[in-house]
């Protein structure tokens, strides 16, 4: 059977009828009692099960997803990739899934078409650039790439924007990261998921789970459709389910789940050639490989778990998007969805140990979790191994809602969570 993927074998197999590919990954009957266990099956959780194997040599492990592995909001969301936040913990954090990000397909041997086209986030008055500045001299601080754009540099970045001295967003400037871009979201679970199986990870889909197994004040396990499945330490990466994942455990976390919305467009030959942002605007939009714009906006304020948003949301975030490119007028709607993310009061992730001994929590990415995939499986890998924290991770514990030593993303870099 054929497991590496590159031009010589894609060849033989051409030759062969396609007939002697082994599959990307195993989907065993779980057994009853593993080492460590992950409930998650998106891009987190597969994550996190590689680097338990690869980095901390733990194989015997599961992954178990109550549907088909990268079908939530994993498979549900924009594709971008970035690290243009303002406080140095966030910076160290995203940063790092940035830096795992660029070298991810040789590590793989799977193509996550990661595509580092940039991403300007638009400033339309004097305030908002004042605030640029200061988010630019935040992140060179920091250590990440960042340049203060002015309206020239607009201009050449996004020549097809809309520059007339009538515009309702005029372009005065605003922040660029060049090592921004997009990868594919089902290839980066997929990549993962065939990584962690190839070093021994089970990975179980269609099994849910009903009740967490503890004895001695302690998660032992969780009980699923598929039985009762034991381990010593139990993580959890299920996005805007944390919180009813947590109600089973008998705790409550400070989350509140809330749809985002996305869409794409029919597609066009290349007219937009990086990620565009506009926190003005409520818009922000890039370009497929296919040529489909994918747009995306702020939050539905209305905390839901419906997978398809609501329309008066959609409206505001097209109308932003006509008014900055009103070329895209034109453009008929090919889909539309909603993802559903799990948010904190500061904006900042949730990493570390849950009030439940052994089971251990990565949540609360709000609209940031597909970017962070790679780091937060790296964190977590680490706390399951270790039972201690990263030094990235420290600052991400439960326990600053209770010292007062928040991130707050939301005023720090003005992100739309």
């Amino acid at each position: 059977m054929t497991r590496t993927y590159s031009a010589l074998t894609l060849l033989k197999e051409g030759l062969n009828g396609q007939k002697g590919w082994e599959p990307a990954w195993r989907s065993p009957e779980p057994k009853n009692r593993y080492d460590l266990l992950i409930i998650g099956g998106g891009g987190h959780g597969l994550a996190t099960a590689y680097y338990l194997a690869k980095t901390h040599g733990i194989t015997n492990i599961a992954v178990i997803e109550k549907g088909w592995i990268g079908g939530g909001n994993t498979g549900r969301n924009t594709t971008v990739v970035r690290s243009n936040y303002f406080f140095p913990e966030s910076v160290r954090l995203y940063d790092m899934a940035l830096k795992l990000y660029e070298g991810l397909s040789k590590e793989l041997n799977y193509n996550i078409m990661l595509s580092q086209r940039g991403m300007i986030s638009l400033a339309h008055t004097p305030a908002e650039m004042e605030m640029s500045a200061r988010i630019v001299n935040a992140m060179q601080i920091n250590g990440t790439d960042a340049e203060l754009f002015g309206p020239e540099d607009v201009k050449r970045v996004l020549p097809i924007y809309n520059f007339s001295e009538r515009a309702r967003y005029p372009a005065l400037g605003g922040v660029w990261q060049g090592r921004s871009g997009t990868a594919r979201h089902d290839a980066v679970a997929w990549g993962y998921a065939r990584g962690a199986s190839a070093m021994g990870v089970d990975i179980i889909q269609q099994c849910e789970v009903l009740d967490f197994i503890i004895e001695g004040g302690r998660c032992r396990g969780v009980k699923t459709t598929k039985g009762e499945i034991r381990a010593e330490r139990t993580g959890m990466a299920v996005a805007g389910h944390s919180s009813q994942m947590a109600a089973k455990a008998g705790f409550r976390l400070p989350v509140t789940s809330y749809a985002l919305q996305a869409c794409v467009s029919e597609p066009v030959k290349p007219v937009l050639d990086t990620i565009v942002l506009s926190p003005g605007a409520g818009t922000y939009a890039s370009q497929s490989d296919k040529g489909e714009m994918v747009v995306g906006g702020g939050l539905d304020r209305v905390p839901s778990y419906g997978q398809r948003g609501n329309l008066p949301v959609l409206e505001t975030v097209l109308s932003g998007l006509v008014e900055m490119f009103p070329s895209f007028r034109q453009l008929k709607l090919m889909r539309q969805w909603a993802g559903i993310v799990d948010v904190v009061p500061d904006s900042s992730p949730i990493i570390g140990e849950s009030p439940l001994p052994g089971l251990f929590l990565n949540c609360g990415w709000g609209t940031g979790g597909f970017k962070a995939i790679p780091a937060g499986g790296t964190l977590l890998a680490h706390l399951l191994a270790t039972g201690q924290h990263h030094d990235i991770s420290r600052p991400f514990d439960l326990d600053r809602f209770t010292t007062g030593r928040l991130i707050d993303e939301a005023a720090g870099s003005g992100i739309a969570h």
